[in-house]
């Protein structure tokens, strides 16, 4: 991250945020930033590829719940009127045939007229929830971005599209459990509740200390792993699919829109 900046930035807007993004001053994960705001995971697949995609969203509501669907070549969001897709978030991936060849700071060379954009919510929108709830986020008080990783939990699948979600984990106190899967449930916009707690073995994950996605945290004697449904669960299809090219958001680093969480 360029720009070094407290976590605590209530003076920081939405706007203010992708503005940074844009002319480079700001590059990191935006976890703890612009607190209350809907932030999204960003899909951009060619028009051939849209419906399917779209279906896909649709049949897997948790990993994948829809903020927003842009029209073939829009950049312009109805959630952040004035905003840039191809440059307002702090990075992204280029793919193709599957595979991961890129990671820039801006797609304005890449953009194509045929190109559909897809907003998809994040599980970071509902962390100032928990936080204001009384439940710590070691990754936010590290300043690191949130463990991910690759599940054995199937997707339904939907034409082009199939394969496993992902996860994200946050550490959460025993005691705390209840009161966050309450807290989260009321959002389901941005995932809602988790979607599995402890025993990490029995949706695949063999390590916690080694994400697929994101910066490992330890777990206290007290507290016991907590795992919501994960944007990055497109990016990971994507890949299995083999689609011949897409565009995503750098895993953690989402575009901040307007809306607010509730």
């Amino acid at each position: 991250m360029k720009l070094s900046m407290a976590k605590d930035d209530t003076v920081l807007s939405a706007a203010d945020l992708r503005a940074m993004c844009r002319s480079g001053a700001f590059d990191g994960p935006t976890a703890g930033y612009s607190d209350n705001h809907v932030q999204a995971n960003l899909m951009i697949v060619p028009k051939e590829y849209a419906f399917d995609f779209l279906l896909f969203c649709q049949r897997n509501p948790k990993p994948c719940p829809l903020v927003e669907v842009l029209e073939a070549g829009v950049f312009e969001p109805r959630s952040a009127p004035g905003a840039d897709l191809r440059s307002d978030l702090p990075g992204y991936r280029i793919f193709e045939n599957g595979a991961m060849t890129k990671e820039v700071a801006d797609i304005s060379a890449y953009w194509r007229d045929d190109l559909v954009s897809f907003l998809i919510g994040c599980s970071f929108s509902f962390e100032s929830a928990l936080i204001d709830g009384g439940i710590p986020l070691r990754h936010i008080e590290q300043q690191r971005n949130v463990a991910m990783y690759k599940t054995n939990m199937p997707c339904a699948p939907a034409g082009r599209f199939g394969g496993n979600a992902v996860v994200s984990m946050r550490p959460v106190r025993s005691r705390d459990v209840a009161r966050a899967v309450e807290i989260t449930s009321r959002l389901p916009q941005v995932h809602g509740a988790p979607v599995h707690i402890g025993h990490p073995g029995q949706i695949g994950i063999a390590d916690l200390m080694r994400p697929d996605f994101g910066d490992a945290v330890e777990i206290m004697d007290d507290e016991l792993p907590v795992f919501w449904a994960c944007g990055v669960t497109p990016q990971y299809v994507a890949e299995l699919s083999k689609l011949p090219f897409c565009i995503t958001h750098a895993p953690g680093k989402m575009f901040v829109t307007d809306r607010l969480n509730e």
